[in-house]
């Protein structure tokens, strides 16, 4: 079993920034894929930003340039830092992985989610 928990999130006028942090516990040999989706009021689950062990990212064409996806993986925790915050960005956002169990294979975990309001 592995658990994602999520920090970070809060409320921040357009513009502003935030830093999200999702470290994962429990029993795994390696997380490969690690990353940020969203969901907003009314809306899917979207993709934000993925990163792998070695540290290529992926990103929404929505915010290329805006949020950077990083990770520490001595500590198995991936970061999401968020910058010109625009109110569109509004969503809960989930973290996942992507863990290796040992004598199991590999599955894909969630976080509960983490709550980013972006004000006007």
């Amino acid at each position: 079993q592995v658990h994602l928990v999520e920090s970070g999130g809060g409320l921040v006028q357009a513009g502003g920034s935030l830093r999200l942090s999702c470290a994962a516990s429990g029993t795994f040999l390696n997380i490969n894929r690690m990353g940020w989706y969203r969901q907003a009021p009314g809306k899917q689950r979207e993709l934000v930003a993925t990163i792998t062990g070695s540290g290529t990212t992926v990103y929404a064409d929505s915010v290329k340039g805006r949020f950077t996806a990083s990770r520490d993986n001595a500590k198995n925790t991936v970061y999401l830092q968020m910058n010109s915050l625009k109110p569109e960005d509004t969503a809960v956002y989930y973290c996942t992985a992507d863990a290796a169990i040992p004598k199991i294979g590999v599955y894909n975990y969630w976080g509960q989610g983490t709550q980013v309001i972006v004000s006007s």
